[in-house]
């Protein structure tokens, strides 16, 4: 199985120079909520599965979270991007078809996969690559749903994003591919993750801060609708099992 090629190409020239500032802001906070998942962990080697422009992995490096980092993209703009950085920890860097991974079952201690299921056409056949090759898994998704998220769809594929979850929904998907759940964040964006977003939108700045107030102040609302939702995962050997 292969991306459809309309979506390869759209992602081919996805990455340029305009958004790196924004981009790198925001791997910030996705690579310290890596750390925070991974506490008490140490891994040998890591792959990153659909890197982008590799802002994460230059967190990481910096941060020498591991020694042996690796990555796979289906992004050509995004290969060139990580190599013009010239990460310290980064082994090799890889071109692939968004879903075999050239790797030997179990190679890797773990697999970080960030704000990348939202956009894959067919989220099992990826989910069962990414857990023959890793003992643990990384995931971490966007937050989009609301209940009237179908009258949203342009705006949604305007960002690539062609699935749509709650923390709930994302735990469903793994659980039922038999990935365990260790460790989990319900995440909201720091202020300068928001400001770039809404610069020229000073009333919807203040809208989702006072959104983000009601939601820290009512745990279980903030378990349903955070910004994003990060989680740890190991896997186990049972098949997918129904009736």
């Amino acid at each position: 199985m292969q991306i459809s090629e309309n979506i390869k190409e759209s992602y081919s020239s996805q990455y340029d120079a305009d958004s790196v500032e924004w981009r790198n802001t925001g791997a910030k906070y996705k690579a310290l909520n890596i750390v925070a998942l991974s506490k008490n962990i140490s891994f040998k080697n890591v792959l990153e599965v659909g890197a982008g422009e590799g802002s994460i992995l230059n967190w990481l490096s910096k941060w020498n979270f591991s020694t042996d980092l690796n990555c796979v993209e289906i992004s050509e703009s995004g290969i060139e991007m990580i190599k013009q950085k010239q990460i310290e920890n980064l082994k090799e860097i890889l071109l692939f078809d968004g879903y075999k991974i050239p790797f030997a079952d179990d190679h890797f201690d773990l697999v970080i996969c960030s704000h990348v299921m939202e956009h894959v056409e067919h989220e099992r056949v990826l989910l069962r690559e990414i857990k023959r090759v890793s003992k643990y898994q990384i995931f971490e998704v966007p937050i989009d749903f609301s209940f009237y998220v179908d009258r949203k769809l342009k705006h949604f594929l305007a960002y690539g994003h062609i699935n749509i979850y709650t923390p709930g929904l994302f735990r469903f998907l793994l659980k039922s591919e038999n990935f365990d759940i260790k460790n989990d964040i319900c995440y909201l964006y720091p202020d300068e993750v928001l400001n770039p977003t809404f610069k020229n939108n000073r009333k919807g700045f203040y809208i989702t801060k006072i959104k983000h107030f009601i939601l820290k102040m009512f745990p279980y609302l903030l378990g349903i609708k955070p910004n994003s939702y990060a989680v740890l995962t190991s896997k186990n050997s049972n098949e997918i099992s129904i009736f």
